[in-house]
């Protein structure tokens, strides 16, 4: 029988202050079972606890989440339609973040990346199995509103859509053999986007940009190459272009790439690391990747941390200091200590459900 609430006790003399730091919560859905699972990670000198503090029925396996920035909201959807149905909602915490109520919804697309914009007016979602990007308006109350565009650009396989930090511009990445990068101008009053020209960046043969992560001062941006098992580093011009800069994989060159992709991808909030995870079940090599980002906004390996089975979904902290990693197969949630040199350090680890793709915290 599984403990769902797990506390490690840390040796103080060795962390000192690191972690200590205000409690937060990890929100994220199962595919699985379809329940929104709501976790509750503390920390003080000397230890950090990892429990359940709920789990709720969505009726649906709202698996693809975001989180509204100021209020209390979450977004769910589910990855893809079953007999024309793309179930998603609107999820509604208290204030102490804990499940309010649930506002259902159809929508036009299944969706494997959930993002708003950096005006926090516009929802964006992106279809995998299709390749459509929509864009909807969000309600005076932060609701899932209307849609007010839509793309369809007759590629499959489309993995993420992320406003740039100024809010002008968006780039949709395809992988495997659709294997392309467009680029849109965005509007931030109305949502409208309009692709820029040339559209395709056009990657690397064989990288794949999977999952996309903003330098946070400089004009940079990481992509998760899930074809090339790495990362790759662009340069955003005034334009909204994208300027290949580097693609650096993870793995030796002779190592054995049947069968690995990489996965999700952070970047720190001081922007001096980034994370790529790298599944490969059927080689027993589960890892994270860890680059250290040097002047120029390149990236520099630094190692390989194992995880649990299938690492698929990452996100932060709040405060940037643990790095949460679930694991797809594994059935884990795990949390890394970030150390000062880029290292990771288990903290933690809570079992959850199969088939958990995408978490965040607040």
């Amino acid at each position: 029988m599984k403990s769902f609430g797990i506390t490690i006790l840390l040796a103080s003399f060795l962390f000192g202050d690191a972690l200590a730091g205000e409690a937060y919560r990890v929100y994220a859905a199962s595919r699985a079972t379809s329940q929104l699972w709501i976790v509750e990670v503390s920390s003080s000198d000397d230890e950090v606890s990892v429990k359940v503090a709920e789990k709720r029925d969505l009726g649906f396996p709202g698996s693809t989440i975001t989180l509204h920035p100021e209020k209390p909201l979450l977004y769910l959807a589910a990855p893809f339609g079953k007999d024309g149905s793309n179930p998603g909602a609107t999820i509604e915490l208290d204030e102490e973040g804990n499940y309010l109520r649930q506002h259902d919804l159809e929508n036009p697309n299944g969706y494997a990346y959930l993002s708003l914009d950096r005006g926090n007016r516009f929802l964006l979602g992106s279809n995998y199995r299709g390749g459509q990007v929509d864009v909807f308006s969000l309600e005076e109350n932060g609701h899932w509103g209307e849609r007010v565009a839509a793309l369809d650009e007759g590629r499959k396989n489309a993995h993420c859509v992320l406003t740039t930090p100024d809010n002008r511009f968006l780039y949709i990445p395809y992988v495997k053999d659709t294997n392309a990068l467009y680029q849109y101008q965005f509007d931030p009053e109305s949502g409208a986007v309009t692709a820029l020209d040339p559209k395709n960046a056009n990657p690397p043969e064989g990288t794949g940009p999977r999952h996309q992560a903003y330098h946070p001062t400089l004009p940079i941006t990481y992509f998760s190459n899930e074809q090339g098992v790495g990362v790759s580093v662009y340069r955003r011009k005034d334009s909204g272009q994208l300027e290949f800069l580097q693609s650096l994989d993870a793995l030796e060159p002779d190592h054995p790439r049947e069968g690995m992709s990489s996965s999700d991808i952070v970047i720190t909030p001081d922007g001096r690391f980034v994370f790529v995870g790298i599944r490969a079940g059927k080689q027993d090599f589960n890892r994270v990747a860890r680059y250290r980002v040097e002047e120029d906004g390149k990236v520099a390996l630094l190692g390989l941390t194992p995880t649990d089975e299938i690492p698929w979904g990452f996100t932060l902290s709040p405060d940037g200091t643990h790095l949460l990693v679930s694991a797809f197969k594994g059935e884990t949630l795990t949390l890394f200590e970030i150390g000062d040199g880029g290292e990771l350090v288990e903290r933690a680890k809570l079992p959850w459900d199969p088939q958990i793709t995408d978490l965040v915290t607040r």
